[in-house]
Order: structure tokens, then sequence, then C-alpha cells
């Protein structure tokens, strides 16, 4: 019995020896391949996500690059071709974006040589029309209104106002006027003030430029603002009925005119 169990024995051991015999050889076989073959693992290695963005971004850059210099070319070439269509034809003026007058048309439009303080015209004109407030002391007025002039402009003699029943001294000429009738800028002007009091009414004070200003009394439905530019013969308002100082006179517009503060007598420069 204990022979038996002696050689079961010794069989399995032999059985166990053969097999890690076995198993020697197959990973020694394994060594040799992998040495022959250069030692390499047998697999392929995958680029990482970073360096295939690293390859696209020059080719984007480049495409950019790309794209811009066909941008300048195509600028270049438009500038080229209107250089060449200038050279054929001086006269012909080209303005990119927006439109913006020349000098010369500011003096064609306002009727006198264009200056750096050119103005544009206010409300009630075309936005494109300018022109300077150069009022002079050869300049002419028009008539703000038709009429015969009812009191004159008298400063170093007093006359007589029917109304106050007095003489006084007066720093304006009194116009007559209809009710309603139109009261047209007697020159290219801008509304300095806005304004009403008891003896002239409503009433606009103009700068004509140069020192030279005026105010225009008993005014109604005035149509302009303050800092407004008018255009000469623009109509300002409409006459209106006149105040308790001028009830015997009747309606008219008052006219007093002005350079560098001191009073002048309008009809010096009426037409």
């Amino acid at each position: 019995m204990k022979n038996k169990v002696s050689e079961m024995i010794k069989d399995k051991l032999f059985l166990v020896m053969l097999v890690l015999g076995l198993l020697t050889i197959v990973a020694a076989a394994g060594v040799m391949t992998l040495r022959r073959s250069g030692g390499e693992p047998p697999y392929m290695e995958m680029e990482d996500g970073d360096s295939l963005l690293a390859e696209n971004e020059p080719r984007n850059a480049a495409d950019e690059i790309a794209g811009e210099s066909n941008a300048q070319s195509a600028g270049q070439e438009t500038k080229t071709a209107n250089t060449a269509s200038n050279r054929e034809n001086p006269d012909t003026v080209i303005r990119e974006d927006t439109y913006e007058p020349a000098e010369q048309e500011l003096a064609d439009t306002a009727g006198k040589p264009a200056q750096e303080d050119a103005l544009a015209a206010g409300s009630g004109l075309n936005a494109a029309t300018a022109f300077v407030l150069d009022f002079a002391d050869t300049s002419r007025l028009d008539w703000p209104v038709r009429g015969n002039v009812l009191l004159d402009y008298s400063m170093d003699t007093t006359i007589y106002f029917p109304t106050l029943d007095q003489y006084k001294c007066n720093p304006a000429i009194v116009i007559q006027g209809e009710v309603s009738e139109p009261v047209s800028a007697p020159a290219n002007a801008r509304v300095l003030e806005k304004g009403s009091n008891e003896e002239i009414g409503n009433y606009l004070l103009l700068d004509f430029g140069n020192g030279y200003t005026a105010i225009c009394g008993q005014l109604k439905e005035v149509s302009v603002s303050e800092g407004e530019y008018l255009e000469k013969g623009q109509i300002l308002g409409y006459v209106a009925e006149p105040t308790k100082y001028y009830t015997v006179e009747g309606s008219n517009l008052y006219f007093e005119m002005r350079h560098e503060g001191e009073t002048i007598d309008p009809l010096d420069y009426m037409e």
C-alpha cells in the first residue's frame, strides 16, 4: 500500500515538473522572439489629442494669413484701378464711406468764400447747406417786413412816442406791419436768445457775425429755436398785436441793431 502511494506521488511530481518545464521553454522562446524583433512591444502608438490639435493650428493660421493676403490684394487692386481712373479723368473725385462736401461746394452753396468756421444751417434747410456768419460794414440787410417806418432810430435826440405821449430816445426802428404778416431773417444769422418782455412782446436776438446783432420784437408764432442757424429770408414768425407801449402806432415790428454792444441805425444797412 505504501509503495503504491509513493509511486502515485512520484507520478504527480513528474507531471508537475514536466508542465513547469514546458512553461519555461515557452517563456524562453517568447523572450528570444522579442529580442530578435528589436525588443519593441508589438503594438501601434497613437498620437495624443494635443499633438493633433497642434498640427491643426498652423494650418488655420496659414488659412487666415492667406485670407488677409487675398483681401489686401483685392483692396490694392481696387485702389490701383481708382488711381488709374483718376489719372484718366482728373475731374472725378472718389469719396469712400460717407459724403463730405469739399470746401468749394460749401462756397457755392453759401454764395461766400468757404472758411474754417462754416456753420451748418438750421432746421427748414437742406442738411448739406452751409454758410458763414460774416456780416460786415458793407453788408446789406433785407427788410424783415415791408412797411413804413413809424418811429425812426434816434439816440442823439429824442423823438415823440404817440402811445406814451412823451419824447425819448429810440434805439431801434419801428416798422409798420399787418397782424400775421410773416417776418423773415434779414441776413444769415444764429438765434442767440428767444424771449418775451412787456415792451416789445415776443422777441428774437440774432447774431449776424463779427459783433453785429439784432433784436426782432412784436412777434407771434415764432418758428425757430435758440441756437438755430437761419438763412437770409427764412421765416422767423409773424407780426403780433402791438403791446400797450405801441397801441397808437398800431401793429409793427420792432427792429434794433447793434455792433459790439452799441446801438446803430438799421436803415444804414437796409437795401
